[in-house]
């Protein structure tokens, strides 16, 4: 014969009670709904202090206008020049061989006072040009005081920076001799033998007295400034 179950035994095995159920989700909707309100209370004072000091911010540095941003542009850049050290020494041994204080200018100068050059493809309209300063002198040499070696050199490097300038008149002073044994100029007829030959120059002159007298000569350069180019077409008359 079974034993009957203990009154608490029979009410644990027995179904919940709805009311007590409907009471405890009451109770959780209720702490669910306090909890919403406490976050949403704090994110409005939150709110309300940030406010407070972006209003006290604002009295304090009173109305702020944005600065206005002008237009700007950029500034280009100019490449470093490369200077051709290399090129610039191979040129001057070119010069220094080509060169020779043995050359017969005599005979490739006009038989005027001055002894005059041109060479062969330029009128002879240019020489009178020349002479008459129809072209500004952009730079000038004074080979005074120099030995022979050192007034060749000077003339090389001046006449290699003339070219690259893409310089179209220049003076070059030989000097009158003043000074020299027997008041010669030494170096005169030496700078007409170099300068003839050089290819880039077209022309030259003697000076006028305003510009150095029979102490200085006026040189011509070609237009083109090309070493590699033989004679420059030139429409010069």
């Amino acid at each position: 014969m079974s034993r009957p179950l203990h009154p608490a035994r029979r009410k644990s095995l027995s179904r919940p009670d709805p009311v007590e159920e409907l009471e405890r989700f009451k109770q959780a909707l209720a702490q669910a709904r306090q909890l919403r309100l406490e976050r949403e209370a704090e994110q409005r004072a939150l709110a309300a202090q940030l406010e407070n000091e972006r209003m006290l911010f604002s009295r304090s540095v009173g109305i702020v206008q944005p600065l206005r941003r002008l237009p700007t542009a950029p500034l280009p850049r100019e490449p470093a020049q490369a200077i051709p050290r290399q090129r610039e020494l191979d040129e001057a041994a070119v010069l220094h061989e080509a060169i020779s204080d043995e050359f017969d200018v005599e005979t490739l100068l006009e038989t005027d006072d001055t002894l005059s050059y041109r060479r062969s493809d330029i009128g002879v309209a240019v020489l009178r040009k020349l002479r008459r300063g129809v072209w500004t002198i952009q730079a000038e040499l004074d080979l005074h005081g120099l030995r022979r070696d050192e007034a060749r050199e000077a003339l090389a490097a001046f006449m290699r920076r003339a070219v690259r300038e893409r310089l179209r008149c220049v003076r070059v002073v030989h000097g009158k001799g003043n000074g020299s044994p027997g008041r010669e100029p030494v170096l005169k007829a030496k700078v007409k033998s170099w300068l003839v030959q050089r290819q880039e120059v077209i022309a030259f002159v003697q000076a006028r007295p305003t510009d150095g007298g029979h102490g200085a000569l006026v040189v011509l350069l070609s237009p083109t400034q090309n070493r590699s180019q033989g004679s420059a077409s030139l429409e010069l008359e």
